[in-house]
């Protein structure tokens, strides 16, 4: 089978990799592109740890094929953080212990962000319904739900002070 090569942008930076036409994007965004932070959990799109935004919208990179990336922008957990300043999702789940053994964590939070992103005052069923493709086996959702609540507040309340 011969490779292709794709020509993408992944958290802002140009790409190109090799690959054979039915590498999931979840596998070449790791093994290509040695950004591991995307897990799989499942495999089958069911659990959410592999999820990242592709054009805007969340999916679940273990469903997507690496070559359907071409031309587009994708962002995965790496690209959360601005440099060294975590993003306030990431803060709040550490204030909230809103994880347990991270397997999960990268794709709750990119959920998150992509939700925030989409709606900055979220109710808290929204983040419910929001949420429900990624499953953790470790804690409640109670912390989860809550950190995200807060971000949306940090958030509102970082674009009122600079407006």
């Amino acid at each position: 089978m011969s490779k292709l090569l794709v020509s993408t942008t992944v958290n802002g930076d140009p790409q190109q990799f090799l690959c054979d036409p039915d590498t999931s994007l979840l596998d070449a965004l790791r093994e290509e592109m040695d950004l591991t932070g995307s897990k799989e959990g499942c495999g089958s799109g069911d659990c959410g740890a592999c999820t990242v935004v592709l054009d805007g919208k969340m999916v679940c990179s273990c469903l997507v094929l690496a070559p359907e990336a071409e031309g587009r922008q994708v962002s995965t957990i790496e690209g959360v953080a601005e440099g060294n300043q975590l993003h306030p999702i990431q803060r709040q789940f550490l204030e909230h212990g809103a994880l347990q053994c991270g397997f999960c964590t990268p794709g709750f939070i990119v959920a998150s962000k992509a939700l925030l992103d989409h709606n900055p005052d979220p109710s808290e069923t929204e983040v419910r319904y929001w949420l429900a493709g990624n499953l953790c086996r470790c804690t409640g959702y109670d912390k989860i739900v809550r950190a995200v609540m807060d971000a949306a507040a940090e958030l509102r309340q970082d674009r009122r002070t600079a407006a």
